[in-house]
């Protein structure tokens, strides 16, 4: 028997559904949506401006520094969505959270089980960061004890005190 064309044709067709309809998925994925819209994920509009008040949906994080040296250590509080607080730089660390915030993704992550990590040691410095984050629970731990802790301090710097100038060996100032 001979297979007729359009026996042949069903599973390339089958194949071409499916990765067109795998590629309309990904795009979709791919959508930036701001903290701000992240967190009102429950409003009716999501067009509408991000609310502006020290009410409950305000960003707000407490931010405690140990052993970095050089005046860094501290608790500290933080508000975004007008940025203030006793922060010292609320205005870059809240730019630094937007920057890294990705929908799907917790900007706060553990650095990942298993990765292969540089064998540096980064100094003492410890950080542990509570509170709301884009309508989210935050409690996240930080130190320096090896190339991806480091990796992940660093890419919140300046919400964490940025430690690369006691690499130096300048004391932080």
């Amino acid at each position: 028997m001979r297979a007729t064309p359009r026996a042949t044709a069903r599973p390339a067709l089958r194949r071409l559904l499916v990765g067109a309809a795998a590629s309309v998925a990904a795009a979709g994925s791919l959508a930036a949506v701001s903290p701000a819209a992240y967190a009102q994920a429950d409003a009716p509009d999501l067009l509408s401006p991000p609310r502006l008040g020290g009410g409950p949906d305000r960003d707000h994080l407490t931010v405690t520094v140990r052993n970095a040296g050089g005046g860094a250590d501290g608790t500290f509080e933080l508000y975004c969505g007008p940025d203030g607080g006793s922060h010292p730089d609320p205005r870059g660390a809240c730019a630094a959270l937007e920057r890294d915030t990705r929908w799907g993704q917790d900007v706060f992550a553990p650095a990942p089980e298993g990765g292969f990590c540089t064998m540096q040691y980064g100094g003492p410095a410890t950080a542990h960061v509570t509170g709301t984050w884009a309508g989210r629970p935050v409690d996240a731990t930080y130190d320096r004890r090896d190339g991806c802790e480091i990796a992940r301090w660093d890419r919140l710097v300046p919400l964490l005190p940025d430690m690369k100038s006691d690499m130096r060996g300048d004391g932080g100032a």
